[in-house]
């Protein structure tokens, strides 16, 4: 587990001694001097990489040249010493990307693809313990049902063509790799929370796309229409229990995600119904600062350590 400490503060309020304060930064500088040699080494090792992908500019080079990265990263990861980590996480890291990036051009983009391109980015993620990895690999499931993002014109986009299916999936994946989180060791359990995370994030989205234009389910002939009013009141129905399910379990990120988008949900309605106009602006704004200190409140609440 890593944490965050401000030796200068713990050692001014007397809960480190001198000798203590001397021992961390010492280690500390220590860390520090190898990430740097490691991110140093890294540009190194991607120029290089970036330059041999010039002289090979298609996806079959970039595959080849990624795989090259990859296992040079797991050669690091296993063969050497810990100080080498980040140096074969990064490499790790790029060489799976242009691999992906590759399969996703030689298949056009099918579903087959990223299919693939999931399976390959989550067993790189857990063989490099790379969070950013699961994550992406979770993404690329979703888009398997179509989910898309977009950027035109300083205009930003996201498109959710399934939004129940997508609901319903990244649900059950949410509660399985959280489940699953309870029984791995600490390095595979930030895996799979960050699995789980991700497809929280996705659950959202479904519910804020159906919210707005409701859902059509089987064919153009046959389509069972679901209206966006069920959508929005399943929403707000699961936020309020996700949320108080996280203050019972003093889970702060599930409650500050369950208030966030609890906030989007309010707002996508309120400006929805009332329009944009200078009343329901105001309005807007007081309830945000209302909320604002609501949660400030409750992260100041939760977030103190309780005495011994």
């Amino acid at each position: 587990m890593k944490v965050v400490l401000d030796l200068s503060k713990l050692r001014e309020d007397g809960q480190i001694t001198q000798a203590e304060y001397d021992k961390f930064s010492k280690l500390s500088a220590q860390t520090t001097g190898s990430l740097a040699i490691n991110i140093l080494i890294a540009f190194g090792v991607l120029s290089v990489a970036g330059g041999l992908l010039v002289f090979v500019p298609n996806a079959y080079g970039s595959m080849a040249i990624g795989a090259m990265l990859g296992a040079l990263g797991l050669v690091i990861l296993f063969l050497t010493s810990k100080a080498w980590e980040v140096l074969g996480s990064i490499c790790v890291l790029v060489g799976t990307l242009m691999v992906c990036g590759g399969l996703i051009a030689v298949g056009d983009g099918s579903v087959q693809a990223l299919l693939l391109v999931a399976i390959i980015l989550a067993g790189a993620g857990i063989v490099a313990k790379s969070g950013l990895l699961v994550a992406a690999s979770v993404l690329a499931l979703a888009s398997c049902l179509g989910a898309r993002t977009g950027y035109s014109m300083a205009t930003y986009s996201l498109a959710i063509h399934e939004p129940t299916l997508t609901i319903i999936c990244f649900s059950v994946l949410a509660v399985v790799t959280f489940l699953l989180s309870k029984q791995l060791k600490a390095d595979y359990e930030r895996l799979a929370i960050m699995a789980a995370r991700t497809s929280v994030f996705l659950v959202n989205f479904g519910f804020w796309i159906g919210s707005l234009w409701g859902d059509r389910l089987g064919s153009a002939a046959n389509a069972i229409k679901i209206p966006a009013t069920y959508y929005s009141i399943g929403w707000a129905i699961a936020l309020l229990a996700v949320g108080a399910w996280g203050v019972k379990e003093n889970r702060r990120w599930v409650v500050n995600i369950a208030a966030t988008f609890g906030a989007i949900h309010f707002y996508t309605q309120w400006f929805h119904f009332f329009g944009p106009n200078p009343l329901a602006a105001i309005g807007a704004g007081l309830l945000a600062l209302a909320f604002a200190i609501g949660m400030w409140k409750f992260n100041q609440r939760y977030g103190e350590p309780k005495p011994a």
